[in-house]
């Protein structure tokens, strides 16, 4: 067995950051940025009005004082004249200041009879301008890698950006096996249960920004398998849920190796998750996961989620963790680096009672993985221990 970080690196190593592509700004939500974009335009273009009032010359502003209002500057319709000492244009929010206009009175500090307004008498030192270029200059860069969130399209948009070039989504096969499993919806006879690995690991890869090939169940023989590695041809990463083990039905491994799977490693110091294979199939990376469905999506998280972030370009590393105060005693582990499904509660973690690798309904209530390092003393309640969110 090879140690939880070797397994990755090995991992790692079998797949490579993709190449860009460009997509509509309207479809850009999600994907990863793949090259730096540069603002065509500055924003605002001019300096514009934060509030609705009067554009005037700030040195004429003092309680009392008089002017006439010459005009009007709305948003997309500018007033094109300059103003003059004593005068005043009437101005909405986003509209253009006029020319010799540097100071906004809000309209609440004005008294206004036909042509003329007067101001009150606490004005304020504010000029509720927002100047040209206060948000963004043309030339301005959005740095890649980025994985674009809706304020990040929001800016492109105002950037004038209408293509957006972006990584090429991972292309993913995903292929479980074995003869006791059905569809869900389909009838399982007495002896089989219902497909749950794939649906789950097709869902958090695809919200990865995955492209998934859900292919069908595959069965407990040579040549179903040969047959589904067949349709998989092409993706750049096949993932196999079960048969990966060394029974006498865990046919995966021995046909992989057949259609030529250059194997990189064969079982990892971890639980759950130990029957874990890798390796290379012509042009795609493989991982081989176990069958046991909390198995599966552990792993999924473990290894699947950082080979997607390095062929998306995001870098390389491990799942993301973060420090978490223990909420209960736990005795030593053991050779196995251990990731329990647990719950924080009153701003602590605490590993479910139930660890079995079988229990879908504990891991869907979790919202960590507490990860026990190989060979972890026993722990008391408030030490400090290291989770994976989920």
């Amino acid at each position: 067995m090879i140690s939880v970080e070797e397994a990755l690196a090995r991992l790692l190593a079998l797949v490579a950051p993709l190449e860009a592509e460009e997509v509509p700004l309207r479809a850009a939500a999600g994907r990863v940025l793949a090259r730096d974009v540069t603002a065509s335009r500055t924003q605002p273009p001019f300096a514009a009005s934060s509030m609705d009032g009067y554009a005037l010359r700030r040195d004429e502003v003092e309680p009392g004082a008089m002017f006439k209002v010459i005009g009007e500057s709305a948003a997309g319709h500018r007033f094109d004249d300059a103003v003059k000492p004593g005068q005043a244009v009437r101005i909405f929010t986003g509209a253009p200041v006029p020319e010799g206009a540097d100071f906004i009175v809000i309209q609440e500090d004005v008294t206004r009879r036909g042509d003329l307004i007067t101001l009150g008498h606490d004005i304020g030192e504010k000029d509720n301008i927002r100047p040209a270029g206060g948000d963004f200059a043309a030339g301005d860069k959005i740095p890649a890698p980025l994985l674009l969130r809706p304020t990040d399209i929001a800016l492109l948009a105002a950037m004038n950006i209408a293509r957006v070039p972006v990584t090429r989504k991972p292309r993913l096969a995903i292929l479980a096996t074995g003869d006791e499993l059905v569809q869900p919806g389909e009838e399982p006879g007495p002896d089989q249960i219902v497909a749950s690995n794939s649906h789950g690991l097709t869902a958090m890869f695809e919200e990865m920004g995955a492209e998934v090939q859900l292919l069908p169940i595959a069965r407990d023989t040579a040549a179903w398998l040969k047959q589904a590695f067949t349709l998989a041809r092409g993706a750049d990463l096949i993932v196999t849920i079960g048969g990966a083990s060394v029974g006498d039905h865990d046919l995966v491994a021995p046909v992989a190796v057949e259609l030529g799977m250059e194997q990189a490693f064969y079982k990892v110091a971890m639980r759950p998750g130990k029957p874990l294979m890798a390796g290379r199939i012509g042009t795609s990376a493989m991982i081989g996961l176990p069958g046991n469905p909390v198995s599966a999506m552990v792993c999924g998280s473990v290894f699947v989620a950082p080979m997607l972030r390095r062929m998306l370009g995001l870098g390389d590393a491990p799942a993301p963790m973060r420090d978490a105060v223990l909420g209960v005693d736990l005795p030593a582990n053991g050779p196995r680096a251990h990731y329990m499904r647990a719950q924080i509660r009153d701003g602590a973690v605490h590993p479910d009672t139930r660890q079995d690798s079988s229990l879908l309904s504990v891991l869907a209530h979790a919202d960590a993985l507490l990860v026990r390092p190989v060979e972890d003393p026993a722990r008391k309640a408030g030490d400090t221990v290291r989770v994976i969110p989920l």
